[in-house]
C-alpha cells in the first residue's frame, strides 16, 4: 500500500474584490432593518399571509404562487411570530410580539446577495473584474433596490433567483464537457428558474429568455458533427429535465408544501367549489361532514353555482313575488321570486322531488337520481315548484324568468320538470354525488338550462343575484353548473315538520378530501381567473413613467416628523442606464449592418461577446419590461426594478467595449476615463443625498426636503409646522 505523502497542503483562493463588494451589500441592505418598527407600504398585504400562515388558515393570493410567502413566512416562523397582528394600515406600530428584524432580514439577505452574482455575471459574460466591480458600485448606490431589499417585499428575493438562473446557466454553457461541475450549474439554473417563478409570476420572463438561449445552443449541439448520436441525446435529454421537468416538479412541489401547511378553513374559502372547501378542517367541512354521497329522491340540498362570477351564492327562494309590472313597463309572472344568495340561509334548501310520487321523503332504500333522471325541485320553505317558462327574466330579457309556481288559475300550466345532467360523469347512468358532481339542470318544456345571469336584482329582489333559463346555452359555462353541497336524507312529510328538519343541523362524522392533483388545478385556475376589483391607486403608474423614472412612491411617513421612507430612484444612475441602453443597440446594429457587409470592426470572439451580452443584458430589461405594457392589472414602480437591474449591468459592459475597441487613442482614453469618474461622483452624490428618503433618518426639514424634489412629479410630503 502506498504511503499518503505529508504534509497534505490546502490552496484557498479568495476574491478581495468580491468579499468587499459583498461586505458593503451586506452593511448597505441590513443596517437598521427594524426601522421603522412599524407597516411600510405593502408589507399590509404580505403581512396578512403571513398571520394566515402562522395559523396554518387556508387563502388564495391572485397575484401569484406562494413560495415567496413560504420564504416570508420562514422568516416568521424562526422569529417566533404567533401570527397576531392586524395589517389594517400602512404606518400601524408593530406591537412587541412582531419580530420585526426577522420579517425583514430574508428579503434583505437576497437584495446583498445579488450585488455578489452581478460581480459573477460580467466576469462571466467575459469582461474584467474592473467592470465587474463598475457593476456593484452602480448596483450598491441604487437606492430603489435598497428600500425595496429592506423590508418584507419579494422584489429583492426575485432578482436574487433571476441573476442566480442566468449565472449558473452561463457557468454551465461555458464549462467544458469534462467538467464535474457542469451538470451541477445546469440543475441550479432549472432549481433558480423554478424558484423565480415560484415567487412572482413576472419570474416566467427572464426564464423563458433563458429556455429561448439554451435552445439556440441546443440546436448548435445537435449540429456538432463531432459528437455521437447517442451523446447528443443524452446531452438534449438531460437539459430537458433540468429546465423543464425540474422546474414543473418543484412548481407542483410549492403548492403541495402551501396546502399541506394550510389545513384550516379561512377567509378565502368561498371563491373555491365545495368540494374544495369540504376538504379544510373547519368552516364547510364541518357542516358536510358525514352526509350522504348518493343524491336520492327525497333528498334536502342546498345547490351552489360552481362560477364564483360575481360571487359564490346557492339557488335561493323567498315569500316575496316578482313585481307586476317592471320599471320599464314589462309585465312579469307575479310568481315567486327564485334567486342565487351570496349567504348561507334557511331559503337556500330544496327537496329532489321524483314527479311520479306524491312522497318528499326518501324511501327504504333509497332510490339515487341518475344521470338523466327527470325531477322536480321543490322549496324547503315555501313548498313552490322550481319553474321556468316563457315569460322574460328581470334583468336579463333574452332569457326566461325563473320562478317558484303558484297556481293562480289563470292559465299558466306548471312547468317544473327538470333533467339532471352531470357534466363530469364517468358513465351514463351515474349517481348524483354530493359535492363531487357538476350539473346542469335542463328545463323538459322549453330546453333552458338554470343559469346564473350576474346580474344584481333591484330592491324589490333584495339586491340578489339573478337566475334566468337560458334558452341559448352552449359549451361548457361554469354559471349554468351547481353542485350540491349540504345534503341530507329528507325524513318529514309534513311541512311545518319538515321547517324545523330544515332549521336542525346536518350529522357530522365522515370526512371526505379532494386529492392534490384536482386542488392544484382548481387553486391554480382561480388563481389566473380571479380576479379582485381594483380600483387606481394614488401611486400606480404606467410603464412609460418607469424609464425616466417619473413617479414615486411613498412607503412610510413618520407620524410627526418630515421623516419618511420612498421609493425613489437613483437619477444618475437610471439616465446613463438609458443611454447605454441607447448605445448598445446603435452599436449592435452598426456593427451587425457592417458585417453584414464583410467588414469586422472587432474580432469574432468579441462580436460574440457582445451578442451575448445583449441577449442576457438587453434581452433580461426588455422581457421584463415590455410585456407589462400588455397587462391590465394596476402597475407600480417596483415592478420595473428587475428590469433595471439588468439594464444597471449592461452599463459598465457598453462602457468597456467602447474604451477598447471604439476609443482608438490614449487621449480619447484618457478623456473617457475622466467621464467615467465624474459620473460616478455624480452616482455617489444622488445615492448620498436621497439617503434619508432610502433609511428613513435623519428626518429632513420642509425646505431640505423640498430641494429633493428634482422633479415636478415626485410625490415627496412635506409637513409644516
Amino acid at each position: 500500500m502506498q504511503c499518503v505523502k505529508l504534509p497534505i497542503s490546502v490552496t484557498v483562493e479568495i476574491n478581495l474584490l468580491l468579499v468587499a463588494v459583498t461586505a458593503l451589500a451586506l452593511v448597505t441592505r441590513l443596517y437598521g432593518i427594524h426601522f421603522p418598527k412599524a407597516v411600510v407600504f405593502d408589507e399590509v398585504y404580505y403581512g396578512q399571509f403571513l398571520s394566515l400562515y402562522m395559523k396554518q388558515v387556508f387563502f388564495i393570493d391572485e397575484s401569484g404562487p406562494p413560495f415567496g410567502h413560504m420564504i416570508l413566512a420562514l422568516g416568521a416562523y424562526f422569529g417566533g411570530f404567533d401570527g397576531n397582528f392586524v395589517w389594517n394600515r400602512i404606518g400601524a406600530e408593530y406591537t412587541s410580539n412582531v419580530p420585526v428584524w426577522s420579517l425583514r432580514v430574508i428579503p434583505a439577505l437576497a437584495g446583498s446577495l445579488c450585488i455578489p452574482l452581478a460581480y459573477l455575471l460580467v466576469v462571466e459574460l467575459g469582461y474584467s473584474h474592473f467592470s465587474a466591480v463598475g457593476a456593484c458600485v452602480l448596483l450598491l448606490m441604487e437606492n430603489s433596490l435598497i428600500v425595496q431589499s429592506r423590508f418584507m417585499l419579494l422584489e429583492s428575493v426575485l432578482i436574487f433567483f433571476l441573476l442566480l438562473a442566468v449565472l449558473s446557466y452561463l457557468r454551465f454553457h461555458k464549462a467544458q464537457n469534462n467538467s464535474s461541475f457542469r451538470w451541477f450549474w445546469l440543475v441550479i439554473c432549472g432549481v433558480s428558474c423554478a424558484c423565480g417563478i415560484g415567487v412572482k409570476y413576472m419570474g416566467m420572463f427572464t426564464y423563458f429568455l433563458l429556455l429561448g438561449l439554451a435552445a439556440v445552443h441546443t440546436w448548435q449541439l445537435i449540429g456538432d458533427r463531432t459528437l455521437s448520436h447517442s451523446k447528443v441525446v443524452v446531452q438534449v435529454l438531460v437539459r430537458f429535465l433540468a429546465l423543464v421537468v425540474l422546474p414543473v416538479i418543484m412548481y407542483l412541489g410549492f403548492f403541495y408544501v402551501h396546502l399541506t401547511l394550510l389545513y384550516r378553513s379561512g377567509p378565502h374559502d368561498q371563491m373555491m367549489s365545495s368540494a374544495f372547501q369540504a376538504s379544510l378542517e373547519g368552516g364547510l367541512a364541518r357542516i358536510t361532514q358525514g352526509q350522504p354521497l348518493d343524491v336520492a329522491f327525497g333528498s334536502q340540498v342546498t345547490l351552489r353555482t360552481v362560477s364564483s362570477k360575481p360571487v359564490p351564492c346557492w339557488l335561493h327562494s323567498h315569500k316575496a313575488n316578482y313585481p307586476i309590472r317592471y320599471e320599464n313597463g314589462r309585465g312579469s309572472s307575479h310568481q315567486q321570486q327564485v334567486t342565487c344568495y351570496p349567504f348561507k340561509d334557511v331559503n337556500n334548501w330544496w327537496i329532489i322531488k321524483d314527479p311520479g310520487r306524491h312522497s318528499v321523503v326518501v324511501s327504504s332504500p333509497p332510490k339515487p337520481v341518475r344521470h338523466g333522471d327527470i325531477i322536480q325541485l321543490l322549496h324547503g320553505m315555501s313548498s313552490r315548484y322550481l319553474n321556468t317558462h316563457d315569460v322574460a327574466a328581470p334583468m336579463s330579457p333574452h332569457s326566461q324568468e325563473v320562478s317558484g309556481y303558484i297556481d293562480f288559475n289563470v292559465s299558466m300550466p306548471a312547468q317544473n320538470l327538470w333533467r339532471v345532467d352531470i357534466v363530469n360523469r364517468e358513465s351514463d347512468r351515474e349517481i348524483w354525488k354530493t359535492i363531487l358532481s357538476e350539473v346542469r339542470l335542463v328545463h323538459v318544456n322549453t330546453s333552458a338550462v338554470l343559469k346564473l345571469s350576474g346580474a344584481s336584482l333591484p330592491e324589490w329582489g333584495f339586491k340578489q343575484l339573478e337566475v334566468v333559463g337560458d334558452k341559448i346555452y352552449k359549451g361548457y359555462q361554469q354559471s349554468g353548473m351547481w353542485n350540491v353541497e349540504e345534503h341530507r336524507y329528507g325524513r318529514s312529510q309534513e311541512q311545518k315538520e319538515r321547517e324545523l328538519e330544515l332549521k336542525s343541523p346536518t350529522q357530522s362524522d365522515i370526512k371526505r378530501n379532494l386529492t392534490f392533483i384536482a386542488k392544484f388545478f382548481e387553486l391554480q385556475w382561480k388563481m389566473l381567473t380571479v380576479k379582485n376589483e381594483e380600483s387606481e391607486h394614488k401611486y400606480s403608474s404606467s410603464p412609460l413613467e418607469w424609464i425616466t423614472m417619473d413617479t414615486n412612491i411613498a412607503y412610510w411617513l413618520h407620524p410627526s416628523s418630515n421623516a419618511q421612507i420612498q421609493l425613489i430612484g437613483n437619477i444618475v444612475n437610471w439616465t446613463i442606464a438609458n443611454l447605454a441602453l441607447v448605445v448598445y443597440c446603435l452599436m449592435f446594429l452598426t456593427y451587425l449592418l457592417r458585417r453584414r457587409r464583410k467588414v469586422e470592426d472587432v474580432p469574432q470572439d468579441s462580436w460574440e461577446q457582445l451578442v451575448l451580452a445583449g441577449v442576457v443584458c438587453f434581452g433580461g430589461w426588455a422581457v421584463n419590461y415590455l410585456p407589462f405594457f400588455l397587462m391590465e392589472k394596476t402597475l407600480f414602480l417596483y415592478h420595473y426594478l428587475p428590469a433595471l437591474t439588468f439594464k444597471i449591468l449592461q452599463i459598465p459592459m457598453v462602457v468597456e467595449h467602447l474604451y477598447i475597441h471604439v476609443l482608438r487613442s490614449p487621449a480619447q482614453r484618457k478623456g473617457f476615463g475622466g467621464v467615467i469618474l465624474a459620473v460616478l461622483c455624480s452616482v455617489y452624490v444622488a445615492h448620498h443625498n436621497l439617503s434619508p428618503l432610502t433609511y428613513g433618518q435623519p428626518a429632513l426639514s420642509s425646505d431640505e426636503l423640498a430641494a429633493l424634489r428634482w422633479r415636478e412629479s415626485w410625490d415627496i410630503l412635506l409637513r409644516k409646522r
